[in-house]
């Protein structure tokens, strides 16, 4: 069997325990140290396939440590990893090529390369995981990655520089969406936007997320991202998931942390903004003439 032949095999490996996994991401165990810092010690966290899962926590608990982690930028002093039911500790990257390939990421700030255009920065993981994709096919694939993400066409053979904050958020989205995921890491997606341009990123992420049938893991310490997209929230604190849930049953647990994190005044802000938003939608929908009626 040659290498090629040995490859699409063990893509349609993958490809079948993707279809047929429930949970995304499995952790277990996990343990994250930096010298005599310890960040993590005994993290377990389960994120379930189809879920947008917020994760958030004080500073310094981790969050960006566990993604990497997760990711394989960062190799963990102990426990185990899965991406859908396939072990991510210890494997080399030719081992782990084929399901690295299922996953988008999108760092701080887009972390665009600011010599390539926007084009050329979609092109990037095209480029590294399929060679032999012709310049054509890839010109093709990037303006429709970035119309997908809401930016213009004529962002495409644009600089990094010459994009606005938001611009370049959607420039990084459109990059960690060139390859069709099946996972999307989000790391602090709305980090310097004003309202409007956060509220309208979130509603990208959650159309995108329902359209393509994503698993998004979501790095974020907006409240209002949150309560308007996020189907669970998983918080760090005391180096490990403390407690994962819907908003409602974390404001069940006693956890100081999260008491002070969700009803704080930004948190009964953002509760208050959901509940006019869900009152709009309601009277909206009552309003709307039935099916039937001329």
């Amino acid at each position: 069997m040659s290498e090629q032949d040995i490859a699409q095999a063990e893509e349609q490996r993958i490809d079948e325990a993707v279809q047929t996994a429930d949970i995304a991401i499995s952790v277990r165990g996990l343990r994250n140290s930096f010298g005599d810092q310890l960040i993590h010690d005994g993290l377990d966290l389960d994120v379930r396939k189809g879920e947008i899962l917020g994760v958030v926590g004080g500073s310094g608990t981790g969050k960006s440590v566990l993604m990497r982690s997760i990711i394989g930028l960062q190799t963990p002093d102990e426990g185990e990893i899965h991406v859908f039911g396939e072990s991510m500790v210890g494997r080399s990257d030719d081992e782990a090529l084929a399901i690295r390939k299922r996953w988008g990421v999108l760092f701080q700030g887009g972390a665009l390369f600011s010599t390539l255009t926007v084009a050329e920065n979609v092109e990037v993981p095209i480029r590294e995981y399929y060679p032999n994709i012709g310049p054509q096919l890839r010109d093709e694939i990037a303006a429709y990655k970035i119309r997908m993400t809401g930016l213009p066409t004529e962002a495409g053979p644009k600089y990094p520089s010459e994009l606005s904050g938001g611009m370049k958020k959607r420039a990084g989205l459109a990059r960690a969406l060139a390859l069709d995921p099946d996972l999307l890491f989000l790391d602090e997606p709305t980090a310097g936007l004003d309202p409007i341009g956060a509220a309208a990123f979130d509603d990208q992420t959650r159309k995108l997320q329902q359209t393509l049938g994503l698993t998004v893991f979501l790095i974020t310490h907006d409240l209002d991202t949150l309560y308007s997209i996020c189907d669970r929230v998983a918080v760090l604190a005391d180096k490990k998931v403390t407690a994962v849930g819907t908003i409602d049953e974390l404001l069940a647990t006693d956890h100081p942390w999260i008491q002070e994190y969700f009803n704080g005044p930004r948190g009964r802000a953002a509760t208050a903004a959901v509940s006019r938003h869900k009152d709009r939608e309601q009277t909206q929908a009552a309003q709307s003439p039935s099916d039937g009626r001329r």
